[in-house]
């Protein structure tokens, strides 16, 4: 291991903690200049605000106008990518996790609430004579269409595809496949209305 990469790694985190805090058009536009680099790709009109947590930028990708609110969280890894399109919109709080084993893919003109969360992968527990530790996290992918509205404190479970134009209600838990313009509430989520007349 090149002795180097510990102190790189750790100028890296120092480099991102005080690009993270820096309020304001200077923060955004000093934000937008350090990922248009780092990202695996990144469009124009990148707005990332304050107190953004990006792990592993080089697997990720994002389009044109597109908008992570504070706090938000990307995590990948080289084997497990996150690829978001064009005008993407991510409240408050949310978290886009592939880190583990998944991809997640998310679709052009996606709207998510806050405290939403995106998880494509989960933690083996079938055994009891192992600790859950040591179980090992199952892979899965989660693929979002375009026209998407995930609402506030919804969580997005591994192996879903959620169809254009779908809306997921606030607190749903989606653990099954989102056929396109269903409106979809509850834990689990079913399908409670649809867009189309």
């Amino acid at each position: 291991m090149n002795p180097l990469r510990p102190i790189i790694r750790e100028i890296k985190d120092w480099v991102e903690a005080f690009l993270g805090a820096v309020p304001g058009a200077i923060g955004i536009a000093l934000r937008r200049a350090y990922y248009s680099v780092r990202l695996a790709a990144s469009a124009a009109e990148l707005s990332i605000q304050t107190h953004v947590s990006i792990t592993c930028p080089g697997s990720i990708s994002i389009g044109r106008k597109c908008y992570l609110a504070r706090d938000c969280k990307l995590y990948a890894t080289p084997e497990t990518p996150i690829r978001i399109g064009h005008n993407f919109s991510a409240n408050a709080n949310v978290m886009v996790n592939a880190r583990g084993k998944g991809s997640i893919t998310i679709g052009n003109n996606v709207l998510i609430g806050p405290n939403v969360v995106l998880r494509s992968n989960n933690h083996v527990f079938e055994r009891v004579d192992i600790l859950i530790n040591d179980q090992g996290m199952s892979e899965g992918t989660i693929v979002i269409g375009n026209d998407v509205w995930i609402a506030s404190n919804a969580v997005v479970l591994q192996n879903v595809s959620i169809g254009d134009g779908a809306v997921v209600a606030a607190g749903a838990v989606v653990t099954k496949d989102v056929p396109p313009y269903a409106i979809v509430g509850g834990v689990p989520a079913k399908t409670i209305g649809t867009r189309q007349t």
